[in-house]
């Protein structure tokens, strides 16, 4: 019989050779690779996710919601006033969120802060400067927004910020401008459809929020996981890491519009007030951001702003009447 052409030859070399490997591999003839279990996957937690033990003081004692009534936006200011500091300083600094979406977000296509707190303080600093890019936006977790004012590393809070009474022992701040009802968040496989189905369940809340008061009422209470912000919240519970979140409404919706998946169920468990926040005594303060927000409360630009920023809440309830006191 003839020999096969070189080209025929090389060719059937090369399938035997591939079977050969593929026989060695299967049959695990080589001793000196190790072989290892599968590794299953790993999900950590948020970082700095702790337990929280003990629910927030109750609020009482105060007319929360009462504010100076608004000042003079013009004429000469005193030297030593927050004003005239930060007229010198030809910007107004102000703590934001960025991932709170609807109130204060990072849009991924263009890497800007947008939302309807960015937005409401783009408007004090219109007012300041006639210009509404004079401003300085800093991102500040839920925790960090009373030490921010109280430290003066900001001039103003725009955040979700909640009016309470504990808190107006530390800062200041201007009348109501967006009203939130308390809920839950959750799968819609889930069952849970209320605050009792909580009992026993994990729910997550951030660190320095009031959010996790309602939870410690239950008979059995919940384990309640403690982030830093809420986006954090929403990677435990796609995670399975907890088994729901509860907040204000206003911002389980902005979740809940970031994963069709989950649902915004039941009741209201209490209210919670949004607020601009200033530093503790900076009264001439406080009154121009109110004559800020009875302006837009007056022109439209409050409607304006809900249009733009948070039709997903339904229909606009109006912007709170405002309460003055001195």
């Amino acid at each position: 019989m003839s020999a096969l052409p070189n080209s025929p030859r090389r060719a059937l070399r090369a399938v035997l050779s591939v079977a050969a490997v593929a026989m060695l591999a299967g049959c695990g003839a080589d001793a000196a690779v190790p072989r290892s279990d599968p590794v299953p996957p790993v999900n950590p937690l948020p970082p700095k996710a702790r337990e929280i033990t003990n629910p927030t003081a109750p609020d009482s004692g105060c007319d929360a919601e009462a504010s100076l009534r608004p000042g003079p936006r013009s004429g000469a200011l005193p030297p030593d006033s927050a004003l005239a500091r930060i007229m010198a300083k030809g910007r107004v600094t102000v703590g934001v969120d960025q991932n709170t979406y609807l109130f204060g977000f990072r849009n991924p296509a263009t890497g800007q802060l947008e939302g309807f707190d960015i937005d409401l303080a783009r408007e004090i600093a219109r007012e300041l400067f006639g210009d509404a890019n004079r401003i300085e936006l800093r991102s500040l977790s839920t925790a960090e927004r009373v030490p921010a004012l109280q430290h003066k590393q900001v001039d103003l809070v725009a955040r979700t910020f909640s009016v309470t009474c504990e808190r107006r022992r530390d800062v200041d701040f201007s009348s109501v401008y967006y009203r939130a009802a308390q809920r839950i968040l959750a799968p819609r496989t889930s069952g849970i459809r209320g605050l009792s189905d909580l009992s026993g369940k994990r729910v997550c809340v951030t660190f320095g929020s009031n959010s996790s008061r309602p939870l410690f009422t239950l008979p059995t209470r919940p384990t309640v996981l403690g982030v830093d912000n809420w986006t954090d919240c929403l990677v435990a519970l796609q995670q399975g890491q907890v088994d729901a979140i509860s907040t204000d409404e206003s911002i389980l919706i902005g979740l809940a519009e970031q994963d069709r998946n989950l649902q915004v169920v039941g009741d209201g468990l209490g209210f919670e007030n949004y607020a601009v926040g200033v530093p503790k005594g900076e009264a001439d303060l406080v009154r121009f951001v109110n004559g800020v927000l009875d302006r837009l409360r007056a022109d439209g630009t409050w409607e304006r702003l809900y249009a733009m920023h948070l039709d997903a809440l339904g229909p606009s309830p109006g912007a709170p009447a405002p309460r003055y006191t001195g």
